[in-house]
């Protein structure tokens, strides 16, 4: 019984990681701006999966024989003040806001490995659904890794761009 109440342990620490992740996306979408349509989808969606894998951890709780977790972390908890906190200085700029999202990103992909290392007792069909979200964790982490480094080089040219622009600009003026 011992090792059960261990497999649900885990189950519902990994809930509640979910539900951190659900909670920081809803907060990033709200503190997003109103031009950043395509990440309100992607934050959307991710929040969306993070409540299906909660759903489905819940499940294999039940058929241990459990109570499903319903909470967050108080390490999610403490992290989303500091999502407020930092967005109160940087003004919820989109390179901040994405920054903050690889690092949850980096956070639940932990928690899953931790996990999956620290518990050979899961049956063959925990340890595959388990296997299953991190892998579509780590798509996710990705996208959002992609869209950081996309707009960091789109933040970094931005002035290069304006500075060529003035300088066009400049030398048109001397040609008149």
């Amino acid at each position: 019984m011992k090792s059960n109440d261990h497999i649900i342990s885990s189950l519902n620490d990994l809930i509640r990681v979910n539900n951190d992740r659900t909670e920081g996306y809803e907060k990033a979408i709200k503190n997003l701006e109103a031009g950043d349509v395509d990440l309100k989808a992607i934050f959307s969606r991710m929040a969306d999966q993070s409540r299906q894998f909660a759903s489905e951890l819940a499940s294999e709780v039940v058929k241990q024989g459990g109570e499903p977790a319903t909470g967050t972390t108080a390490s999610g908890k403490i992290y989303r003040m500091w999502m407020d906190v930092k967005a109160t200085f940087s003004g919820n700029d989109r390179q901040a806001m994405l920054n903050s999202c690889e690092f949850g990103e980096d956070a639940i992909l932990n928690a899953y490995s931790a996990a999956k290392e620290m518990h050979n007792d899961f049956s063959s069909d925990q340890a595959e659904l388990i296997q299953q979200h991190k892998a579509m964790l780590q798509e996710s982490h990705d996208l959002i890794k992609q869209y950081r480094d996309h707009n960091k080089v789109t933040d970094a040219e931005a002035p290069k761009e304006a500075f060529k622009s003035n300088i066009r600009n400049n030398e048109r003026r001397d040609m008149l």
